[in-house]
């Protein structure tokens, strides 16, 4: 008999962790004796357990269910509960996904037990600390073992504050998962009934719209600005509408002005390969998701992100992404300017093994 296997858990709590773990489970699996902690982070049936049925991941061996709750006590239930887990299930390491709650949590949870951290998409910095998420990521940098990062940029500027070892440039685990939708035409790219089924106009005539932040939906001016400039479009939207956002249109009142404007189609939650065609299909893409200004670049369409600062700050310098901000002015000049994306010619962010580098880099260092 050979030496068990080292013992890795997987720490996921939200959709943007939820897509990058699908890259890397299977691998996981196979190299280690796995776990997967939800922390619940993101409690809803659309943006959890329906993303693990979609691509085919196991369930969860540990579910914290945290709930809702806001960031400093999700925080701190998160917390405490790693903590037991931790004790009980004895981990050589912990990886830790992106730049949520769940991802700071995981990271500070893990190094007060003194378990090596792993961070999957670490070093992107967007340098304003005023968004939740540029402490998390900073966050969990620097208690990390292990910063696996998806740009050549995001490799400079963590060495740049100073950490020098355990940094290796893989690329951008969210490419793979990318590509997944195209194996299954039944639910994905090529598939003319997802696209049917949610009503779309034909490719290239409207506009796709994602918009979740604390600083766009929790902000009553900003919200209110972006509801204008949705408005403003001069073509079809179509906008799925995260639970966040819905609650914040209707406390606000603003539902209704979106609702009353008939070239304005609002949908629930939409799963990842459904969200993927239209954004494949759409003629640009307005967002403030980091994830989807990347799945845009990939997809070859234009993006306009509803923020001030970006941490893909390689796709704004090629032409790929604009920020527009809180601005309808800004948005519409944006929309008027030709179209001329350069090349980006990163050679980390060109990567497509990044789950492969990653996984090698564990197995050889715990081995």
């Amino acid at each position: 008999m050979g030496r068990p296997r080292p013992k890795v858990v997987a720490i996921v709590g939200a959709r943007p962790q939820f897509i990058k773990l699908a890259a890397l489970l299977r691998r996981l699996d196979k190299a280690f004796d796995s776990r997967v902690a939800h922390t619940g982070q993101h409690y809803d049936q659309e943006m959890s357990a329906d993303f693990f049925a979609e691509y085919k991941l196991r369930r969860p061996d540990v579910c914290l269910n945290v709930g809702p709750a806001p960031p400093n006590r999700q925080l701190g239930r998160m917390l405490d509960l790693l903590d037991r887990h931790f004790s009980r299930l004895k981990p050589q390491a912990v990886l830790v996904f992106g730049d949520t709650t769940t991802t700071m949590a995981g990271a500070v949870a893990a190094a007060v037990c003194n378990i090596p951290v792993a961070h999957v998409e670490a070093g992107l910095r967007s340098f304003d600390l005023r968004m939740a998420e540029e402490k998390n990521r900073v966050i969990a940098d620097h208690l990390s073992t292990w910063l696996f990062c998806p740009t050549t940029e995001a490799v400079r500027d963590v060495k740049a504050e100073s950490i020098r070892g355990g940094v290796f440039g893989v690329g951008d685990v969210m490419a793979e998962t990318f590509r997944i939708p195209r194996r299954f035409p039944v639910s994905g790219f090529s598939s003319r009934a997802t696209g049917a089924g949610l009503g779309t106009r034909p490719t290239d005539e409207y506009y796709f719209v994602t918009v979740h932040r604390a600083e766009a939906v929790d902000d009553p001016d900003n919200l209110a600005t972006l509801v204008e400039m949705i408005i403003a479009l001069d073509r079809p939207v179509v906008f799925p509408v995260h639970p966040r956002t819905m609650k914040n249109l209707k406390r606000h009142r603003l539902l209704a002005r979106l609702v009353r404007h008939e070239g304005i189609q609002l949908l629930p939650p939409i799963n990842h390969h459904q969200s993927l065609w239209l954004i494949a299909n759409a003629h640009a893409v307005l967002t403030d998701s980091g994830g989807v200004q990347k799945e845009a670049y990939w997809a070859g369409v234009r993006c306009l992100t509803l923020r001030t600062v970006t941490e893909w700050r390689l796709l704004v310098a090629a032409g790929w992404n604009e920020l527009v901000g809180f601005s309808r002015p800004k948005l519409l000049r944006a929309l008027r300017s030709p179209f001329r994306p350069r090349r980006v010619t990163d050679p980390v962010f060109a990567r497509t093994n990044a789950s492969t580098a990653i996984i090698r880099r564990l197995r050889s260092d715990l081995r």
